[in-house]
């Protein structure tokens, strides 16, 4: 099984890529909703830290919100609690789809928390800022100050883009970005059979 982590900058359009592929897809934003709404192991230990702010099951994400706005180390207490919660539920997903010819993980943190490994293959996700500006306020809870904090926690996007095996271009056309996204999985499978990473 090939592990395929996309990574980019916020409002790229990671998950809109990942579906592309046609294989399971492993998205971190999703499973941590889920984890605010059914997890009360999660509830209990944030809870435990901030009584004041998170007192009711299921989280409610404005709760979440008041928290990360109260103190600007609160977004790292809180991912601390959280990511142990989604790599758990990620190791589900990789054991459940272990026959699978590959998997795609849509994790915003994947290389800042190491949460890849060597060989997985890492696709950067290039996208216009001017177009994912415009796109981020189009966002129902878009807040700015939330997304400087939310950069603040991440690599800056030329690191992430170095550290990538390739380079996927984003122009929020659909046609386009499935034909760009076709040829990167045959370059992708043609690497994997010629140097038996796997």
């Amino acid at each position: 099984m090939i592990r395929i982590g996309i990574v980019g900058d916020i409002g790229s359009g990671k998950t809109y890529v990942s579906k592309q592929f046609g294989f399971p897809v492993f998205n971190a934003d999703l499973e941590v909703s889920k984890i605010y709404k059914k997890n009360k192991k999660c509830f209990k230990k944030l809870n435990k830290i901030f009584p004041n702010y998170i007192h009711s099951f299921p989280i409610k994400k404005k709760e979440i919100l008041k928290v990360i706005f109260k103190k600007k180390n609160n977004i790292k207490k809180i991912n601390k609690i959280v990511h142990l919660e989604v790599r758990s539920e990620m190791n589900k997903f990789l054991k459940k789809n272990i026959k699978k010819k590959a998997v795609i993980l849509d994790i915003p943190l994947l290389l800042e928390n190491k949460i890849n490994n060597k060989k997985d293959i890492i696709v950067f996700v290039k996208s216009e800022k001017k177009e994912v500006k415009k796109r981020l306020k189009k966002r129902k809870n878009f807040n700015p100050e939330i997304l400087k904090k939310l950069k603040k926690l991440q690599l800056p996007i030329e690191i992430k883009k170095k550290k990538s095996d390739y380079v996927l271009k984003n122009d929020f056309k659909h046609m386009l970005v499935k034909k760009n996204v076709k040829m990167l999985k045959k370059k992708i499978f043609k690497y994997d059979r010629n140097n038996s990473r796997y």
